[in-house]
């Protein structure tokens, strides 16, 4: 394993192939090397780049040292970009995406950005998430209750309730649970980008480099309402649709326009 030490002494694990340009990678919610999107796309990119996937803290080889912050793991992609030769192109998805933006905003040594819709609710297109809803979130995961919380996720996202009840009884379920600890992390990420409001452009106001913010032709109107809204933010953005894609982007359909960009 390769890992890397962040500012606060802990260990970030990260994986590279490929040879060329660095790109690194940031994940979703629940998402870390061995089980996501980031290893098929890094495949599929390595061929004309050096590809750095990596574990949020908390998840699979990395470390996790409490309180958990945000500042905490902008830390982490600092001390990955200056591992990679402090000259990177940066993307995220989901909410990747948003800590991406946020990296972007505040570290240097990144030429460019490219992101994949980020789980903002900017408007009435789409029932704002409630107010206690962290709240009840770091509840589950004090008591223990991992599965719960997983499964909330999952509602919360729009997955059907008999779904939700199938993925309990799949192979990955206890891979899942292992990282809900995570979750809290990822809905302070986002913050206060779920309340159906408009984003405060001035929380990327620092972010003076070109960007590229897309979503999928057949993600929820709220998504991609969220994308069109954060390419107005970010500073030098443009806004590009995938067609046929989902928030369930497919490696092959992302590969050759995150190499058309970062070319």
């Amino acid at each position: 394993m390769s890992s890397v030490i962040s500012a606060d002494g802990t260990a970030i694990a990260y994986t590279r192939i490929g040879q060329g340009p660095a790109v690194v990678l940031v994940d979703g919610a629940m998402c870390f090397r061995r089980m996501g999107p980031a290893g098929p796309l890094a495949r599929q990119l390595a061929d004309r780049f050096t590809v750095w996937t990596y574990d949020r803290r908390g998840r699979g080889e990395s470390g996790d040292t409490a309180p958990y912050s945000v500042e905490r793991e902008v830390e982490d992609l600092d001390a990955l970009i200056k591992e990679a030769g402090g000259d990177v192109y940066l993307y995220g998805i989901s909410s990747g995406a948003v800590l991406a933006c946020d990296a972007a905003a505040r570290l240097g040594g990144i030429r460019k950005l490219a992101v994949y819709e980020p789980p903002f609710i900017v408007d009435g297109t789409h029932e704002p998430r409630p107010d206690d809803y962290l709240d009840r979130m770091d509840a589950m995961i004090a008591q223990g209750r991992r599965g719960d919380a997983v499964a909330t996720f999952m509602r919360t996202v729009g997955m059907p309730a008999f779904l939700v009840a199938l993925f309990r009884l799949m192979p990955n379920w206890p891979k899942l649970k292992r990282v809900a600890h995570t979750l809290p992390y990822d809905f302070r990420v986002l913050g206060d980008t779920g309340a159906g409001r408009p984003l405060n452009a001035q929380r990327w106001a620092g972010a003076q480099l070109p960007a590229l913010v897309m979503d999928g032709g057949k993600s929820p109107q709220y998504m991609r309402n969220a994308a069109k809204a954060l390419a107005g933010a970010l500073p030098q953005a443009e806004y590009r649709t995938l067609p046929g894609q989902t928030h369930l982007l497919k490696p092959e359909a992302v590969a050759p326009v995150l190499k058309e960009w970062f070319a």
